[in-house]
Order: C-alpha cells, then structure tokens, then sequence
C-alpha cells in the first residue's frame, strides 16, 4: 500500500487518540485541499500491510489510549483492499475505523468491486464527501466542510438507511 503519511498518535483525525494513515493517490484534487501532496498515486511511500500494522502495535508512551484507525488521504478507497486488511486488524486489536472518502456513501455502497465492500464492512465511521472550500466550516468536527457526513456505519447497516454520527 502507498501511503502519503504515518501519524501514530493523531488527537484530529476522529475521536480520541488514533493511529492516522494516509493514503498516497487522489482523483478528487479538491480546490484547496490541505494534503495535496498526497494526489500523486507514484508519490509517498510503499509499505505491505503487514508492515503498517508492526507500526500501529508499536510500544510507546501514549500508545496503550489509541481508541482507533483513521484512513485519510489521499483516497482510500482506491486502495481499498490494502485498507480493508488493516481494518480487520484493527478491529481484532478492539480498535475502531474512520475512513474519510471524496466519495458519496450511497457510490460505495452501490460498487459491485468486493474490495470496496470489504472496506466498507470494516469502517465503523465513514465521513463522506468532497472537501468544498466555499463551504468550509472550522468549527465542524473531524471533517472541512458542512456538505461532509459523519456517518455511522454500524447504524447504517442496521437500518439500511443513512445514520449519521452526530
């Protein structure tokens, strides 16, 4: 998997403190994005699944708090298989799963592709959207702009119908 970056304790990235990866390769190239760096698919860093998650196990002073995964980006989703991995490690480690996306919910959820279900069955926590400078928000949580849904997906599967965090 090609990743943009690695942040092993993020206190932004969903609630409580969370490993942070960012997927390197971006077809959305949002006006104004704040990881632009990360749209070039060949830029960042190759790393196996296996290796990312030898780094989120890593020992250090904080890391006994970390709630959960975050995947940013870049696009996850176009890595979809790769990340889906790492969520199902992440939830045997008792973790949760927050995978922002450039994409509409109701896009993934109607892709026939079993990678991108199989991510999606493993994120608990799904903000949607692209980023739209014109609507930009800093008081939002956890997203940049006010057309960006934090939906909970575990809800949404059990209802079969959007459910949005809060």
């Amino acid at each position: 998997m090609r990743l943009y970056g690695i942040e092993l304790e993020s206190i932004v990235d969903g609630p409580g403190i969370r490993v942070a990866l960012f997927a390197q390769g971006c077809e959305s190239a949002c006006p104004n994005c704040h990881n632009e760096e990360s749209w070039p698919r060949d830029g960042g860093r190759e790393y196996t699944p296996r290796e990312v998650m030898r780094l989120m196990k890593k020992p250090g002073p904080g890391r006994k708090k970390i709630k959960g995964v975050t995947f940013s980006g870049g696009e996850p989703f176009l890595q979809a298989a790769d990340f889906a991995l790492v969520a199902f490690e992440a939830h045997r480690m008792g973790w949760d799963v927050v995978t922002y996306t450039g994409y509409k919910y109701e896009d993934l959820a109607a892709n026939p592709d079993s990678e991108v279900q199989a991510l999606l069955k493993f994120t608990d926590i799904l903000i949607d959207g692209p980023y739209i400078h014109e609507r930009r928000a800093i008081d939002l949580k956890f997203r940049g702009s006010d057309n960006q849904r934090l939906i909970d997906m575990n809800e949404t599967r059990k209802r079969g119908r959007v459910v949005l965090f809060f």
